[in-house]
């Protein structure tokens, strides 16, 4: 007969019974390595980055974190409740043989996982002199006369990248001195990101034309461009 609630090393009411590695259940896809079970008999997969987690040693609930992750409070929990997730603990990007900037090793060692042959090229961004993909160039614009306007451009590039700004091929750099034309730039939104804000105050018919935007580092250039067309006032 078998003990009523008995199993390999789980008994009844949250109780751990006799323990035989052999009865194990196989386990497979984990991605972020094996842990112990409950009872600390079988071994079950860990649980990934983000995923809630028991902080310390013992697996009471949710499960343990997988190599690299340590449990940490959520900061920003979605239910409103203090929570516990698996936190990377490694936070600097990394850059793959795939040319891929994974955003720390976590991440990487999860591709890894499903791409054997992926290799750790570098510590830091793959060096780019490319814009990321994810980059939001300027929108071209229709403005009557007299009102002001703002173009956004955002870049991603490793080494950090200089942006400027230039009107329709012309060798002058903006805002040169045109007191109605400013230009901004700072780092951000994300890591080795550039914004660049260009303004042109009280634009008017002679401001019609294509803007540039061009990025700069070390290992080349690269732009992206809108038109402006200003409507005659009235």
């Amino acid at each position: 007969l078998t003990p009523l609630g008995g199993g390999n090393g789980t008994g009844g009411a949250g109780g751990c019974g006799p323990c035989d590695p052999e009865l194990c259940p196989e386990t497979r896809g984990c991605r972020a390595g094996l842990v112990p079970d409950r009872c600390g008999c079988c071994q079950e997969c860990a649980n990934l980055e983000g995923q809630a987690c028991d902080p310390g040693d013992r697996n009471l609930f949710h499960g343990l974190c997988g190599s690299g992750l340590r449990c940490e409070a959520d900061p920003s929990p979605a239910s409103g409740e203090q929570e516990e997730v698996c936190v990377c603990e490694e936070q600097e990007p990394v850059c793959g043989s795939d040319g891929t900037t994974y955003t720390n090793m976590c991440q990487f060692r999860q591709a890894a996982f499903s791409e054997p042959d992926l290799q750790l090229s570098a510590r830091g961004p793959c060096r780019t002199g490319g814009v990321h993909p994810g980059q939001v160039p300027p929108q071209s614009q229709l403005n009557g006369s007299g009102s002001s306007l703002l173009f956004l451009c955002e870049v991603f590039a490793f080494p950090m990248a200089l942006v400027e700004w230039r009107k329709d091929g012309r060798d002058i750099v903006l805002p040169g001195d045109d007191p109605h034309i400013s230009v901004q730039s700072r780092g951000g939104p994300l890591k080795f990101e550039l914004s660049s804000w260009l303004q042109i105050e009280k634009a008017e018919q002679s401001d019609s034309g294509t803007y540039h935007c061009i990025a700069r580092n070390d290992l080349g250039s690269v732009s992206a461009s809108a038109v402006l067309r200003v409507l005659e006032a009235g």
